[in-house]
């Protein structure tokens, strides 16, 4: 809930001085005698005497919603109409085990979880997917517009979810399967990896055949330092780190890249990893359109209503429990 006039509520302050001032005026018109103990008053407690602070709360509880009430009370609503077409795109994501090299930080996967993460933020309107692959390729996720599905899958990806190898000709495969029925205008793999092709049941080139057969464009991005980089590994005595040559078969990536009508992209680290997904968002623009309408409902009327009902609740009381004779 939203207020019209918030800067009222400071009204709200009042409140509490007006039951003291109230308080002390009882005190001075009530008449009283003096006692040297006034335990030795004949005064016995009723729950008359007891509740004889309620007439004045109702009316302080009525004044207080007649502030909230002056002060306009609203509630907002965004309707958002989307209109166009957007993109279909296949992230397409190496989770071998040399992808937990830290030439990135934290490693090679969380910074390609991250960088993904914001790019389907920034993509509205499309159509995204999920493949990962390793020794073997699977379709983490269909295509879908739910961001919060696709946010959840992108965290659950670890290594070790899939045979450990890198098989590009399978994960490319996988992504043009996922995409390859789409009607949209636009079709995009975006395909990830840090090392060169080593198995899988389908070649790298006949994936890529597949792809320009489907007219698919595929941006591919080869993730690691130039040189030497610290990688854990698993051995009988616990996580060992060994420094490894980064190899990259850039030839192979180019080649995909170039006849899909793509671009090949190298990441050395965090900052490059996040420049190169910004420029496919600004490649890859999505021809929609979002209408937003802004739908105000004012809610003052309940607080007028509660103001009133204490109102007649207090007159009620003063003329019948409370009331005072002469």
């Amino acid at each position: 809930m939203n207020f019209a006039y918030p800067s009222l509520l400071a009204l709200l302050a009042i409140l509490p001085v007006l039951y003291w001032y109230a308080k002390k005026r009882e005190r001075r018109q009530t008449a009283g005698f003096l006692f040297s103990d006034t335990k030795k008053l004949p005064i016995e407690k009723t729950w008359k005497v007891r509740l004889r602070n309620v007439p004045l709360l109702l009316r302080l509880l009525a004044l207080g919603c007649c502030i909230t009430a002056l002060a306009r009370p609203q509630q907002k609503n965004n309707i958002e109409i989307t209109e166009g077409q957007g993109i279909d795109i296949v992230l397409c994501i190496d989770v071998s085990g040399s992808m937990l090299a830290q030439d990135f930080k934290p490693d090679r996967m969380g910074a390609a979880k991250n960088v993904a993460l914001d790019f389907v933020e920034r993509r509205k309107g499309d159509r995204i997917g999920l493949v990962i692959f390793s020794g073997e390729s699977f379709a983490l996720c269909p295509l879908t517009t739910d961001k919060e599905v696709l946010r959840t899958q992108i965290q659950s990806i670890q290594n070790g979810m899939l045979t450990d190898g890198t098989a590009i000709g399978s994960g490319l495969a996988s992504g043009v399967d996922r995409i390859k029925n789409s009607t949209s205008k636009s079709k995009v793999i975006i395909l990830l990896t840090d090392g060169e092709n080593t198995g899988g049941l389908i070649d790298p080139q006949t994936a890529k055949e597949l792809a320009k057969t489907f007219s698919i464009k595929v941006y591919t991005i080869g993730v690691g330092t130039q040189g030497m980089a610290s990688t854990p590994y698993q051995t009988p005595l616990g996580v060992q780190m060994v420094t490894e040559k980064v190899n990259i078969d850039e030839v192979l990536l180019k080649q995909i890249a170039d006849e899909t009508n793509g671009q090949y992209y190298r990441a050395t680290d965090n900052a490059g990893l996040q420049k190169i997904y910004a420029s496919i968002d600004m490649l890859e623009k999505s021809k929609v359109e979002s209408t937003v309408f802004k739908k105000t409902t004012e809610q003052f009327h309940p607080w007028v209503l509660a103001a009133l009902l204490l109102l007649f609740l207090e007159l009620g009381l003063r003329l019948t429990m409370f009331r005072k004779f002469p």
